[in-house]
């Protein structure tokens, strides 16, 4: 092995060898190796890292500006792209609001003191409130497979129980990131869903429910992007068997859906990236929590809680925990649940949008939302081999089969991306009983043309002849998608 050379490096003060001989010295050890005595010496790598030169700040600058050249952002091509993180509009004053100093710059959003940040979680929780129609949120967790996760650990410690139902349709991260999370003590159990609408089966529901099933839990619109048009009887099944009703749900559809409070669910959760969040490379995720301000729900919060308080100047409120002492920052090793790290800018950017909207803008998202879906899936259903998997209601997102085609999902999506447009999420390996199907989502942004293009495109690349068969959406508009035409063009 060659021998090591003691480097500086220049944003890091204590690569200086003096300054780590001093360190070493202090803490009784002669070499950094033995930092690292507690890990097998098998397991150590035995030869150097063949590292690149260092790179100067200019360097480096140009070399990861040079990487980013490479991607392709939503700016310059048009996405359809969903399954859990999605393109919506972002006002500018969240942008604005989450880089005030006294939110972003402190570690998980908490400055040494407090210039309005419990003030802005606390009106943060009440507009989700609001929203979800429930009394209690919580500080958000990192995204929504983590809130899911605690909702359900939640509801195991309430009823004692070892067993949890989710549904078949589920995104297969958010599945495993369940399972992992709920190990080895909670099992969970898959419910399977009707193969011709995507609800949930309410009779293989019925079969596996029973004395040790804690919670079921669905998601309505569920991954499919289908209304769950049940909620109601799964929340009452569950409840004849003192089970807790859990439903994860997409924020920005309760502008147009009934909130989940509405049939029966004991705890709603979801991610808060559509409300005012980009997508960040995947990364924009928030996850909420909610309930009735119900005491038995309310001290199984792990994570923080925000109250309002009078102080002792008349017509002055304070802001602060509620509950503090059931939390893992208090608790410590004896926590109910390890909270750590939280998403609490993104809260702050949530209470943002939802103020800026109000209810009127949250309908006027929705049902723009569900109007151009509705036309870019008729579009799209009218193209010879192409299918619309699942013909009932549908928020946003909703799965197109291309197995008729001939042409895989994969060969599709190369082709779209060749002309600046990311085609819908592939299917076929996740969910291969679909054939090749893709799950598309289209939002408030999507404009018609650039829905008609995407119809133009795939028209082009599933025609056996694309010089005869490229023509202009008339066999569409004849084949009865015109009445959708006449839609909102954004808010």
């Amino acid at each position: 092995m060659k021998e090591r050379q003691s480097k500086v490096h220049p944003y890091i003060p204590n690569t200086v060898p003096e300054v780590k001989a001093q360190m070493m010295q202090e803490i009784g050890i002669a070499n950094i190796d033995e930092l690292y005595r507690d890990i097998p010496e098998h397991l150590r790598m035995q030869s150097e890292m063949e590292m690149p030169p260092a790179l100067n700040e200019y360097e480096l600058k140009r070399h990861i500006e040079r990487l980013l050249a490479a991607n392709v952002s939503t700016s310059q091509a048009t996405s359809f792209l969903g399954g859990g993180c999605w393109q919506h509009f972002v006002p500018a004053v969240c942008d604005e609001i989450n880089q005030r100093s006294e939110f972003v710059t402190a570690y998980a959003g908490e400055p040494y003191e407090d210039h309005g940040r419990f003030q802005a979680l606390f009106e943060y929780q009440s507009l989700v409130a609001e929203l979800v129609d429930m009394d209690v949120v919580n500080v958000p967790t990192f995204d929504w497979p983590q809130a899911a996760s605690t909702a359900l650990r939640m509801a195991a410690r309430m009823t004692g129980r070892t067993e949890v139902l989710v549904p078949e349709i589920l995104c297969p991260d958010k599945r495993m990131i369940i399972e992992n999370y709920l190990h080895p003590q909670i099992r969970v159990i898959t419910v399977q869903a009707e193969s011709d609408s995507g609800l949930l089966d309410l009779n293989d529901l019925k079969s596996k429910l029973s004395d040790q099933t804690a919670a079921v839990y669905i998601e309505n619109p569920n991954y499919f992007g289908i209304i769950e048009q049940q909620g109601e009887e799964i929340s009452r099944l569950a409840h004849e068997y003192g089970a807790i009703s859990v439903v994860g749900v997409d924020p920005i559809s309760l502008g147009v859906l009934t909130p989940p409070s509405g049939y029966g669910a004991d705890i709603v959760c979801g991610d808060l990236q559509p409300l005012g969040i980009r997508m960040n490379y995947g990364g924009g995720q928030s996850g909420f929590i909610a309930t009735h301000d119900d005491e038995r729900f309310v001290m199984e919060y792990p994570s923080r809680l925000f109250g309002i308080v009078p102080t002792v100047v008349e017509g002055e409120y304070g802001f602060g925990d509620v509950a503090y002492e059931r939390t893992s920052f208090a608790q410590r090793e004896q926590g109910k649940e390890s909270v750590g790290t939280q998403t609490a800018l993104w809260g702050i950017t949530a209470g943002v949008y939802l103020a800026l909207l109000g209810p009127h803008g949250m309908r006027e998202v929705g049902e723009t939302i569900m109007q151009k879906s509705r036309y870019a899936a008729n579009a799209l259903n009218a193209l010879p081999g192409v299918n619309l998997r699942y013909a009932n209601s549908f928020f946003k997102e909703f799965v197109i089969d291309f197995t008729a085609t001939g042409r895989t999902v994969s060969e599709i999506n190369e082709y779209l991306l060749s002309k600046n447009i990311f085609g819908g999420l592939d299917l076929s390996s996740t969910f291969p009983e679909l054939g090749q199907s893709a799950l598309f989502c289209v939002t408030e942004v999507m404009s018609k043309e650039q829905i008609d293009h995407l119809v133009e495109e795939l028209r082009a690349v599933l025609s056996a002849d694309a010089e005869q068969e490229n023509g202009s959406l008339a066999g569409v508009a004849a084949a009865g998608v015109s009445e959708t035409v006449n839609m909102a063009e954004g808010v």
